[in-house]
């Protein structure tokens, strides 16, 4: 027997809690010699966009600079995930508000925290927001595939 199918997506309601709820996810860059450059990062979703903070003068936000085409993995231990195919801009002025949002979400800390954390933080480096703005967006969830539950149940599970 083999498998060739697709695994189920995520439905708009998970999606969007998916989005809401998670704060970690991986950003893909383009490199000059035409590689893939694979950061780990935080994110907000706001406005329909993944927003995500980065130094000014790091691998992606550079790349991002270069070519504006990213791909965002958003995914749990569940084996359900969200592929963001979008394009990133890269913004550096008034970013204070957005960096404070992001940085509360990351802490857990109470907005007073958040807020002294954030000005020592962007007193000392140089800082920049990526917005991306989806241009395609593929899900998966292994938890509805008949197949994928078979295999874990019979093979994995005691």
């Amino acid at each position: 027997m083999s498998y060739t199918g697709l695994p189920p997506s995520l439905n708009k309601e998970d999606i969007e809690s998916m989005l809401k709820e998670s704060y970690r996810a991986r950003i893909c860059t383009h490199n000059k010699d035409g590689t893939i450059h694979a950061a780990p990062v935080s994110y907000r979703y706001m406005n329909g966009q993944i927003v995500i903070g980065s130094i000014a003068s790091s691998r992606k936000t550079r790349n991002i600079k270069r070519n504006n085409n990213v791909t965002v993995l958003i995914d749990n231990e569940k084996a359900q995930g969200i592929l963001i195919y979008g394009k990133a801009k890269v913004e550096y002025d008034n970013i204070y508000e957005t960096a404070l949002s992001m940085w509360e979400k990351e802490l857990g800390a109470q907005r007073d925290k958040a807020e002294r954390f954030v000005k020592a933080y962007l007193g000392m480096v140089k800082y920049a927001i990526v917005r991306i703005t989806p241009q395609r967006i593929v899900t998966f969830d292994q938890t509805r595939d008949e197949v994928w539950n078979n295999l874990v149940k019979n093979y994995l599970q005691e």
